[in-house]
């Protein structure tokens, strides 16, 4: 199997042997790739993880393969041809053509027909050698079968399915689909407010090979709620034509038989389920690349920029309601909550800010947190009154997935004797100082940052998210004194039980001071502190190593090219020189190639040091609401959704600008990705404004 993988991704073979075995033996994705780079030729994860999802798909084949088997043979149809034929396929298609006319059948028209005794009738049809067929099918009359035509008719019903059942039809239908299959949808049900949501698609045809991802998963909602018909279709005349030349042999009464027969298996059973092959494909390739979309925005959301240990003063923001404060200290832990109502109805700025400069000045908070939705910059620009002089900054932060959170059993977990929407404080505080440590406890279905993610198959991705929280965690490392339970879950080898007694044994027994004092957590053997170990940092540790990404299995390696250049290892770490001295030749063996001996040293050149940066304020334009803008304005904003057609853009108010595709640059742009990031920051100048619809267009052409 591996050499199948290897050729069907363009993969070295032995390479590709390596990863399974690997897999096999427990490691996951993160670790082979930070720490396996020989065996897998420095593959990177999305690679790794492409082996993973072959590996699964062709597992699942040769399951279906087995009990494909076991039901022909059970029938007492299975030849040795067959056999061989089921045993080579390499793909889930080509088996169920094989399996199709060993199916078991509802009772169709075919099979109706061969009780009454119609199977000669068409065998002969078949052989297209009869000049009279009429005189043939007079013998085949009966009771059931009262006239000619009607014992012709059943015999292109045996002829149709026939025909369906074949491989080569089959493939000469699919071939004119792909090339060729066009999209159409159109209004089935009474147009009503909610229905104009599809208008644009009420009448749509379009190429189905060309249409993006985000159309065609629009279109699948639209009928899933009954807006919408789709029909996936081909040109009749063509796919006939093509079908007679196949089955077509002679000129003659049974030709002509067959010609009928033929226009009934394309139309009433090689056109239906060609088409739901089709539409099915259609809805993987969207699910795929739409989750592709997700996951890259996911990553880069979680990777964002943390401020780091600091004391912070979170706000969920509101107008009636009035503002919730929550305080958080350097570790995360919530000490204190308030509510200020300075914005309308009430208005109680002076009192307001007294609470405001009291908790600076008690808790003495570094920087504040304010939530971007419902009055969100009328109060940000109330905090910046309140701390101006100081040296405080002040962050607008994003609430999608806030409110998620807030009505968890986590939070509620966490903090059972605090209303909804002081969690919600508390989590935009920590958003702030670790992004990554509190988006990791949100479904990332409900971040904001996807595209139609309630449309695309849910297991896929499911699976595809937690393998990016997973990547984007261990690409971190993890402060294993100070992290959550929650963030210790993701940790390579950890998992939820593993993270739960990781937490209780630093609670019984305090701060660990060594990686190797993993192992003596309940359950944690060889193989989880093998993957988990180099994940997992440790602040002022005994051994500087422990607050590094080299994994303990390298510490000898590292100690031996500190006594080569003549120091101890705090010297070698501490000495760049001594560091840039080292041959790396020397100390390369079968398991330690160049790459991995690289990898140490940048880890040697930045100990402790977070590679995500640190958060930087930002400043928005001087407006509140859609009404303040004007089309011609250039408005600095925050990349904070990318999907194919266009990048939201976070413009300060509670209204996203979107940059569609076409407005992204001065070049063609076939993959936003490589022009925009999430969190990145433009100067887009506005295009266009529909009050209506609250959509406000963006360019940042030239």
């Amino acid at each position: 199997m591996h050499k199948f993988i290897a050729d069907t991704l363009n993969l070295p073979a032995h390479h590709v042997k390596n990863v399974l075995q690997l897999f096999e033996s427990g490691a996951t994705i993160p670790f082979i790739a930070r720490y396996r780079k020989e065996a897998t030729g420095n593959m990177d994860e999305q690679s790794i993880e492409s082996i993973q999802k072959e590996f699964k798909k062709q597992t699942e084949l040769e399951k279906r393969k087995k009990f494909v088997l076991a039901s022909i043979a059970e029938q007492g149809k299975l030849t040795d041809a067959l056999k061989l034929a089921i045993e080579k396929c390499t793909d889930i298609q080509g088996l169920e053509d094989l399996y199709l006319p060993f199916k078991t059948k509802r009772k169709t028209k075919a099979e109706a027909a061969r009780l009454l005794g119609l199977q000669a009738l068409a065998d002969k049809i078949l052989e297209q050698k009869e000049n009279n067929i009429q005189a043939f099918a007079k013998t085949f009359l009966s009771k059931e079968v009262p006239t000619v035509k009607d014992a012709l008719e059943g015999a292109r019903h045996i002829l149709a399915e026939y025909m369906n059942e074949q491989i080569p039809a089959r493939n000469i239908i699919r071939k004119l689909f792909k090339e060729q299959a066009v999209l159409k949808s159109s209004v089935k049900k009474k147009i009503d407010e909610k229905a104009q949501t599809y208008a644009d698609y009420f009448d749509y045809m379009g190429k189905l090979a060309d249409a993006p991802s985000h159309r065609i998963l629009a279109i699948y909602r639209g009928e899933n709620e009954g807006y919408l018909k789709i029909n996936i279709e081909i040109e009749e005349e063509k796919a006939l034509k093509a079908l007679k030349a196949h089955f077509l042999k002679a000129y003659n009464d049974c030709s002509y038989q067959m010609g009928l027969a033929v226009e009934d298996a394309f139309k009433r059973l090689l056109a239906p389920s060609i088409s739901n092959e089709f539409k099915t494909w259609a809805k993987e390739k969207a699910d795929k690349e739409a989750i592709q979309v997700f996951s890259e925005n996911l990553r880069q959301l979680l990777l964002e920029a943390p401020l780091g240990q600091k004391r912070i003063l979170g706000i969920d923001p509101g107008f009636r309601t009035g503002c919730k404060l929550a305080i958080i200290n350097e570790q995360g832990n919530f000490t204190e909550h308030q509510t200020i109502y300075p914005n309308a109805p009430q208005l109680q700025q002076v009192e307001g800010k007294k609470i405001i400069q009291q908790l600076i000045q008690k808790y003495k908070i570094e920087a504040v947190a304010v939530g971007n939705g419902t009055a969100g910059r009328e109060t940000e620009y109330f905090i910046k009154d309140c701390v101006h002089g100081t040296n405080i900054d002040v962050f607008l932060i994003s609430e999608a997935g806030a409110s998620i959170y807030s009505a968890s059993e986590l939070a509620r977990k966490e903090f059972p004797q605090l209303d909804l929407t002081v969690r919600g404080a508390i989590s935009i505080a920590r958003r702030l100082q670790d992004p990554l440590a509190e988006l990791v406890k949100i479904d990332a279905k409900s971040i904001g940052v996807g595209q139609y993610q309630h449309d695309v198959d849910q297991e896929d991705l499911r699976s595809s998210l937690e393998n990016t929280v997973v990547s984007a965690v261990n690409k971190v490392g993890i402060q294993l004194n100070t992290a959550s339970q929650h963030v210790l879950q993701f940790v390579s080898g950890v998992g939820p039980k593993l993270a739960e007694n990781i937490v209780a044994h630093r609670t019984e027994h305090g701060p660990f001071t060594s990686r190797l004092e993993l192992k003596k957590v309940k359950g944690l053997g060889e193989k989880a502190f093998e993957q988990s170990a180099g994940f997992l940092r440790i602040a002022q540790a005994k051994n500087i190593l422990d607050n590094t990404g080299v994994h303990p299995e390298r510490y000898e390696l590292v100690n031996r090219m500190a006594k080569k250049q003549g120091c101890n290892l705090a010297e070698f770490i501490s000495n760049e020189s001594a560091r840039k001295n080292v041959s790396l030749n020397e100390f390369m063996d079968e398991s330690t190639g160049l790459a991995s001996l690289k990898d140490i040293l940048k880890e040697l050149d930045k100990p402790g040091l977070d590679p995500r940066g640190k958060a930087q304020t930002f400043q928005f334009a001087n407006i509140q609401s859609m009404q303040d803008i004007q089309e011609g304005m250039i408005l600095p904003g925050i990349i904070n959704n990318i999907t194919n057609f266009g990048a939201f853009v976070n413009i300060g108010i509670k209204e996203s600008g979107l940059i569609h595709i076409s407005q992204a640059a001065n070049h063609y742009v076939d993959d936003l990705h490589k022009v925009f990031t999430i969190n990145q920051k433009v100067e887009a100048k506005v295009i266009g404004l529909d009050f209506e619809r609250k959509r406000i267009q963006l360019s940042l052409l030239n």
